[in-house]
């Protein structure tokens, strides 16, 4: 008996296989597949196109959060938050198809590859910091996208240029500069900075509450990175006869940096040490190229070569983020 006992606990204890989730990518179907003429696969080429569409909207869902106003915290002060987010994506789009539980995978159907809004769910921590600038805040925190393995790392800080005239009809005004970076994703590396300039003004309500509405423009900066992906994952290439599999494996090129415009609004409600604070954002419709020197040919969909320019087609997209948490 204590023997099956301990086998149960050992069983239950172990690692589970890993295995992929929905929102996971596949980017392996991101690649126009050459066939010789008796239909054997030869070539993978990359589509530069889907890709950058892709990392576009990607990186708005997991972009640097923003919600907070203008005012740091004081350099005693001291926050922490759970964060929860939703983006909206084209689930039509074709290159939607790279999420592990599309529908879809070839594009050819038409139809939805998933939900029309990606979720996020953080934590984060903030601290205001004395230094012979004006006043000054630091954050970071690590940020999930809801059912996938996908993790990022997120870093900010906030210089305040003016804050703390409350009295006066007298806005406060902070710039301040992030940086997201995506984990947990073996195909692509996705990397995101943010730069935003942020107004707010402080009202009391009552003596007890504090209500800080707050607006701004911000610049997000996607650098996407491809690592080695093979379009085969069923085939193993390890076994006698499959070895020419690997040779079908490919890289997307390298692409400029893709830029995204966002505007948000949103509010701060304080009552003692609880606040809640929940903004709107609008990004942009994206229209960066990814300017391939030598050409002036643009990129199309099923493209058979990656020496042709890339345009940004990602269409407008809107996030809400709340937050819930305490501030000391």
């Amino acid at each position: 008996m204590r023997r099956w006992l301990a086998v149960t606990v050992v069983l239950g204890l172990a690692p589970a296989t890993a295995a992929a989730d929905v929102n996971d990518l596949v980017l392996g179907r991101l690649g126009t597949r050459i066939m010789d003429g008796s239909g054997k696969l030869t070539g993978v080429v990359g589509e530069n196109l889907e890709l950058r569409s892709l990392a576009s909207q990607l990186g708005v869902v997991l972009a640097p959060h923003l919600l907070t106003p203008a005012d740091t915290i004081g350099f005693g002060g001291f926050q922490f938050t759970v964060d929860y987010s939703t983006t909206t994506i084209d689930e039509r789009a074709s290159y939607w198809r790279a999420l592990q539980g599309s529908p879809d995978p070839t594009g050819t159907m038409g139809l939805a590859n998933g939900p029309s809004m990606l979720r996020t769910v953080g934590m984060f921590v903030r601290k205001g910091m004395w230094f012979p600038v004006p006043s000054a805040e630091f954050g970071a925190g690590a940020v999930h996208l809801v059912d996938s393995h996908t993790w990022t790392g997120q870093l900010y800080a906030k210089v305040a240029l003016h804050e703390g005239y409350h009295d006066l009809p007298i806005p406060s005004l902070a710039v301040r500069g992030a940086v997201s970076r995506m984990m947990n994703q073996r195909e692509l590396d996705l990397t995101i900075a943010s730069l935003d300039i942020t107004v707010s003004k402080h009202f009391g309500i009552g003596g007890t509450w504090r209500f800080d509405p707050f607006a701004g423009w911000n610049l997000l900066m996607i650098v996407p990175r491809s690592e080695v992906i093979d379009p085969t994952p069923n085939v193993d290439s390890l076994k006698p006869g499959n070895e020419a599999d690997s040779l079908n494996n490919f890289v997307f090129k390298d692409q400029d940096t893709i830029y995204r415009q966002r505007f948000f609004f949103g509010a701060k409600m304080q009552y003692y040490v609880f606040q809640f604070t929940l903004d709107a954002i609008f990004a942009l419709k994206g229209s960066s190229i990814d300017d391939r020197a030598g050409t002036n040919d643009t990129c199309m969909p099923s493209s058979t070569t990656t020496n042709c320019d890339a345009k940004d087609t990602a269409n407008l997209q809107r996030t809400l983020e709340l937050s819930a948490g305490f501030d000391f």
